[in-house]
């Protein structure tokens, strides 16, 4: 199967979408698979949904995809688009903190002139404050130190799992998963 052009890119960007919004809505992950599969018999609006899920087996005639993958489907594209979104936040908010920083810069720039031309106090103040916004913009600062504690002040207890508890807890979620689905 080879990359999907852009129509295709498309049709599955707004997939995803619709998947988070059903997901927002509250709606179960088969129901989201039903919605969003590409062949009419199991779709639950009856229609072939573009580039919806199993649009490979629909093309050609073939048995669609059973509740099981549906779920899987869902659960991968919810995932994806998240992911996506994340990096596109990050990305926005990398580009807005050098924004801010080129702010800072400007005002430190007039700022600093008042306060080592005049001696004027009230702009070293201002200076000072502008140094220890860009600080924290930049994350020049250490670290605050923060110590965490339980009831009372207590010592918080802290359990560590092992790659067998966590694949047990994965385990224990896609069973609930798959019973949602077969009832």
């Amino acid at each position: 199967m080879g990359r999907p052009d852009r129509a295709a890119r498309a049709a599955i960007t707004q997939r995803r979408a619709d998947a988070i919004d059903l997901k927002l809505a509250g709606v179960d992950w088969l129901t989201i698979g039903r919605k969003l599969a590409a062949d009419p018999a199991i779709n639950t609006d009856g229609v072939a949904y573009p580039q919806g899920y199993g649009i490979d087996k629909y093309k050609r005639g073939l048995e669609p995809p059973g509740d099981r993958r549906l779920i899987e489907l869902a659960c991968k594209d919810v995932s994806k688009a998240l992911s996506e979104r994340t990096t596109v936040l990050v990305e926005s908010a990398d580009e807005l903190r050098q924004l801010m920083v080129e702010r800072l810069e400007r005002l430190f720039f007039t700022v600093y002139r008042a306060a080592i031309r005049n001696g004027d106090y009230q702009a070293v103040d201002r200076a000072v404050r502008i140094i220890e916004r860009s600080s924290r913009l930049l994350g020049l600062d250490r670290p605050v130190r923060t110590e965490v504690s339980g009831p009372d002040g207590a010592a918080v207890q802290v359990e560590t799992a092992g790659l067998d508890e966590l694949e047990r807890l994965i385990s224990l979620a896609a069973d609930a998963a798959n019973d949602g689905a077969e009832s």
